[in-house]
């Protein structure tokens, strides 16, 4: 069984400035490095959002054959995009641009309220952000009391989305 995200990988060749570029724009420190310091890390990991989701950061010289790069001749960055929710889209894209991320995918108008933007970050993985309502029901209805009859609120918001 599928039960969701726990972690997600991107490469950089040099991981001290992967660390500072992450650490500025979630304004938290990566919480596990390995090795352990003193040692350079090879792999760094953040815990990011409501539900401490995981982005490790892995040194390039363990990425699989063809992994997403960018100059010197690796790979273009493609593949899957993972889109995270932003609170302010705006913000946060001039953030992204200010720090150096070039853009991917334009900050593109959906339906039903979906807003998306991607970017290339200066280590060559793409980083999706969004204005996404879907995600904001969902965490709205895991933070509401149960019922009298016990059933949890994310139940309502699963009817809602047609689930």
């Amino acid at each position: 069984m599928f039960r969701g995200f726990a972690t997600v990988s991107f490469y950089a060749d040099d991981l001290s400035a992967a660390r500072e570029w992450y650490a500025e724009l979630f304004g938290l420190a990566p919480y596990y490095a390995f090795p352990h310091p003193p040692a350079p890390p090879a792999y760094l990991e953040f815990r990011v959002g409501d539900d401490e989701d995981e982005l490790g950061i892995i040194d390039r010289k363990y990425a699989p054959q063809g992994a997403a790069g960018g100059p010197e001749g690796r790979p273009s960055p493609g593949g899957a995009v993972v889109f995270w929710h932003v609170d302010d889209l705006p913000a946060i894209v001039e953030k992204l641009l200010a720090m150096g991320a070039a853009e991917y995918e334009p900050v593109t108008e959906r339906e039903s309220g979906f807003t998306t933007a991607s970017f290339v970050d200066p280590f060559g993985n793409i980083l999706g952000v969004m204005h996404n309502p879907h995600f904001l029901e969902m965490l709205d209805a895991r933070e509401k009391p149960e019922t009298a009859s016990g059933e949890a609120a994310a139940g309502d918001a699963a009817a809602q989305c047609g689930g």
